[in-house]
């Protein structure tokens, strides 16, 4: 089935270009050309995916992909960002604000379509089940609970737990989780982690995995500067320490933040 996806892109053309490949696979497409417009725009009817220029009048992606992160309602949406700057500071600056995905411009749209599918896919957007999607990823059979000391990842309900309270996390965020809380205890070195989160892409580098490990210290640990559940394996990589200390209420007793 369609999703309904939000492009905010200036250029016309560029934006026009983005509109056809999204509708010939029957995607319902909000065009918006200016950061708060598009603000506007989800806020007024969630989509099920941002494509979100950086370099726009007004009000920059930057800026608004930051807003989203930061107001209740919006934090969970897949973000993918669109940017002309090329160096991996700039595109590490869109990750730590929240951004899912990146590409730099110019791009092929086949490339474009292909990171829309995948964002959808981790989303659980796309309304298709993994196995029809073909993503051969671990599965968790019946929707199980993926427990790890002080967190639990919900696949079915795509919801975290850390310490008795539910967090709330990007789709690469959660994505990240979902493969580390799959074998608690177990190190994964930042190639494998970025593997199984973006595939093999040449223009995604291991520091994306530290940015997304630092904005999630900042929801899971009492102390992101001391963290006791997603820890540093150093040499190695990061893992989700395997503890007894419980992550999640009792079913019914359930208290939202």
């Amino acid at each position: 089935m369609c999703a309904h996806v939000v492009v905010a892109e200036d250029d016309t053309k560029q934006a026009e270009l983005i509109r056809r490949y999204l509708e010939h696979e029957s995607h319902a497409v909000t065009l918006v050309q200016d950061g708060r417009a598009a603000l506007d725009e989800i806020r007024r009817r969630l989509p099920d995916l941002l494509v979100l220029d950086v370099m726009m009048p007004g009000l920059d992606g930057l800026s608004v992909c930051r807003t989203i992160r930061s107001e209740a309602g919006l934090e969970g949406l897949p973000v993918l960002m669109l940017t002309a700057r090329s160096t991996e500071d700039d595109l590490l600056l869109g990750l730590d604000l929240g951004a899912d995905d990146y590409l730099t411009k110019p791009f092929s749209p086949r490339e474009l379509m292909a990171r829309i599918r995948s964002l959808l896919r981790r989303s659980g957007r796309d309304r298709v089940s993994p196995a029809a999607a073909g993503d051969t990823r671990e599965s968790t059979p019946g929707g199980d609970l993926l427990a790890a000391g002080a967190v639990t990842v919900d696949p079915a309900r795509h919801e975290v737990w850390a310490r008795g309270r539910k967090v709330s996390c990007t789709p690469g965020e959660f994505r990240l989780l979902e493969v580390l809380a799959g074998r608690p205890g177990q190190v994964f070195t930042r190639s494998q982690i970025l593997e199984r989160l973006h595939g093999f892409d040449q223009y995604i580098t291991t520091r994306t995995v530290d940015v997304h490990v630092m904005n999630l210290r900042k929801k899971l640990e009492a102390n992101p500067r001391r963290p006791t559940s997603l820890v540093t394996v150093y040499g190695v990589g990061y893992k989700l320490a395997d503890d007894p200390r419980p992550s999640r209420p009792a079913l019914g007793e359930r208290n939202e933040p």
